[in-house]
């Protein structure tokens, strides 16, 4: 974390602070505590702004810069420091209660974070830095210590990507990826296989879950360490002055880290019912023409009316879910109690409650429980403890 960052500040957000009634300057009150971050002199820095929402289409940001100064730098006995920052879409969407974050990064410049009172970015951010962030108004400032530093794991990658901050990947994979695929990408379920051989420092028979966590770690480790590769090639033979080659090449990259991230995780899981003897249909059509990502014990026994509804389960996967969780509702009309496996980290505790309303069971690798409160705990499931569910409903076949 000490690559990014050198320091963070947080508090929760005021009415007077988000919602001033003149001007167009704006200040973050409760400054005290940013001496020891920003020192005693008047200075602007620049500052990238980012909203973060319950759903992904509440994800704004904007470029700008805050500035530190004491409104009483002529006053021979008192000082009064203050925070100012400019109007933008990111502070236009914040209201009174939700979690600011300030980060201070190696290079001086800002990150402000502003994160929905009770949501999952929320919970994650908050679960990143390891922050306690009272109601009394002032800032809480953490220092990112070197020394008491920790690797950023697959949960800690994620939510750090959601902020924007991408985290750069190691090169001692490059020569290893370009040897396999010099012409570039191969299929998903290729890369998918090529990462499990390179790490197999863990068994899926023994621990699923710490299978599943090291398996979807490698693989975007090896995806970042070529995407990087194939687009500074891209770059470096230039756009020339044709703009929408340039917005189609960065949309194409987006797309692909999106679509990729899904069928990496739906590879791997197969992988884990393959290891476990598990009998299952992945992607098989049923009702509305839905395509559940596993069906079990497989399509065969669900088109068959014969075959007990109670005896058939299936399992949604979603790398990511925010608000589309919904969609697996929709899916496998006989089946009452649905599966869901994500890697989110840190869902909110309404919306876990929206899915236990709707018996929707939330399957995470064992690890990510950590992220979730004691309340939410109880209740979730890990992938060991799913595969065992599973067994337990009929006899597999070897």
């Amino acid at each position: 974390m000490s690559k990014y960052f050198e320091e963070i500040a947080a508090k929760r957000l005021s009415a007077v602070e988000i919602r001033p009634s003149t001007s167009n300057q704006h200040e973050f009150n409760g400054v005290q505590q940013l001496k020891r971050m920003f020192g005693k002199r008047r200075n602007k820095f620049p500052a990238r702004f980012i909203y973060l929402g319950e759903d992904e289409d509440e994800y704004v940001t904007s470029d700008g810069s805050v500035t530190w100064y004491d409104a009483r730098k002529h006053h021979p006995t008192r000082s009064e420091h203050r925070l100012y920052y400019p109007s933008s879409p990111v502070t236009e969407a914040a209201h009174e209660g939700d979690l600011l974050v300030i980060g201070k990064r190696a290079d001086g410049d800002l990150l402000v974070v502003i994160a929905a009172a009770g949501s999952t970015s929320e919970n994650q951010v908050m679960w990143l830095f390891g922050l306690q962030v009272a109601d009394s108004g002032r800032f809480s400032v953490v220092e990112i210590k070197e020394s008491r530093d920790a690797p950023l794991d697959l949960a800690a990658k994620f939510v750090l990507d959601q902020m924007g901050i991408e985290v750069e990947p190691d090169d001692q994979f490059l020569e290893l990826v370009l040897n396999n695929f010099p012409k570039g990408f191969p299929s998903t379920a290729v890369f998918s296989a090529f990462a499990r051989d390179t790490a197999k420092d863990v068994s899926p028979l023994d621990d699923p879950d710490a299978a599943v966590i090291s398996w979807m770690d490698r693989e975007e480790v090896l995806f970042r360490t070529l995407e990087r590769h194939l687009v500074a090639d891209r770059i470096n033979r230039g756009f020339g002055k044709d703009v929408d080659a340039f917005i189609e090449f960065s949309l194409s990259i987006q797309n692909r880290r999106k679509a990729r991230a899904g069928f990496a995780l739906e590879n791997h899981i197969e992988q884990i019912l393959k290891d476990h003897n598990v009998r299952y249909s992945r992607g098989a059509l049923t009702e509305g023409r839905s395509r559940p990502d596993f069906l079990f014990p497989g399509k065969r026994e669900y088109h068959d009316s014969s075959f007990p509804d109670t005896h058939l389960r299936m399992l949604g996967v979603k790398s990511t879910c925010k608000e589309r969780w919904r969609q697996v509702l929709a899916e496998a009309d006989r089946i009452k109690a649905k599966h869901l496996l994500t890697l989110e980290p840190g869902i909110s505790e309404a919306q876990t409650a929206e899915m236990r309303k709707n018996d929707l069971l939330l399957v995470l690798p064992q690890s990510l429980h950590a992220t979730y409160n004691p309340r939410q705990r109880d209740w979730l499931m890990d992938v060991r403890g799913f595969i065992g569910a599973i067994k337990a409903v009929y006899q597999p076949t070897d």
